[in-house]
């Protein structure tokens, strides 16, 4: 079989995985806090070049490692992925207990029935215990691990730039330190690992140590997604004609070269 046919196939698969992570963006275009995907495509041959001197070859030596086709190095693949971290256009909503991270790569901690994981979506609400949870009801974490905890007489409630919650004596407009919300600075963001409902997975390496200063919370805002609606609406239909370009060529590789190959190649002489 014609090696331009694997070639072809190659392409088209890293363009379907391409067009997956477009439309995940595109569906959360609208949802706080959330961070775009995006996938760097690459060929077996850039990969090997990386790592030829490492292969568990005799001698480990290059000359060793030219054992593969190298028609086929060449087929486009998915070599790596990662997620874009800057930050999002900030909305004024008013809201108490929203919260936004002014600056890239600083997070909210919430406890999970999985374990402590990280987030910026900084929607938060009161559930009927007086604790602040986020939309999933998961309970938003102090700089000391435990919960923060409200009662009905906390009419005023503020949060400073550093997650300082205050809240104001009974009857009163004299403002007293609750507790202060865990902010973190992950020591390596490309180590965590997105999760679901907007939430990630920190590396288990990392102690969680929380900002003494973040100087980044902003109550009453809220974080929008970093995707580009009309960005990725043009790399969406940019991949879906390069699907129908690596459809033409599949075809013309099994139709058109292997007719020509029977016809003209396969003749027997007498």
């Amino acid at each position: 079989m014609q090696t331009g046919y694997y070639a072809a196939t190659g392409g088209m698969v890293a363009q379907f995985n391409r067009m997956d992570t477009i439309a995940s963006n595109l569906a959360n275009a609208n949802t706080a806090g959330y961070k775009r995907d995006q996938l760097i495509t690459g060929d077996f041959a850039r990969l090997y070049k990386t790592v030829q001197s490492e292969l568990p070859i005799a001698n480990n030596t290059e000359e060793a490692a030219q054992y593969f086709n190298r028609s086929l190095s060449r087929v486009p693949q998915i070599t790596d992925a990662y997620t874009d971290h800057s930050l999002g256009s900030m909305q004024r909503t008013d809201n108490t207990f929203d919260m936004a991270l002014s600056k890239e790569g600083q997070f909210f901690a919430v406890r999970t029935p999985q374990g402590v994981r990280l987030t910026r979506d900084g929607i938060f609400t009161i559930n009927d215990e007086g604790k602040l949870v986020n939309k999933q009801g998961h309970e938003v974490l102090s700089a000391d691990k435990t919960p923060i905890t409200f009662t009905p007489q906390d009419s005023v409630i503020t949060i400073d730039k550093n997650g300082q919650v205050s809240t104001n004596v009974p009857g009163t407009t004299q403002m007293v330190a609750n507790k202060k919300l865990l902010v973190i600075e992950p020591q390596n963001i490309r180590a965590l690992n997105k999760e679901g409902e907007n939430l990630y997975i920190p590396d288990p390496a990392d102690p969680l140590v929380p900002l003494a200063e973040s100087g980044s919370v902003m109550q009453g805002f809220v974080e929008k997604s970093n995707v580009n609606a009309v960005n990725e609406m043009i790399a969406l239909v940019e991949a879906n004609r390069l699907v129908g370009m690596y459809q033409k060529a599949m075809d013309s590789q099994m139709n058109d070269l292997n007719k020509d190959a029977i016809e003209k190649l396969a003749v027997t002489r007498r």
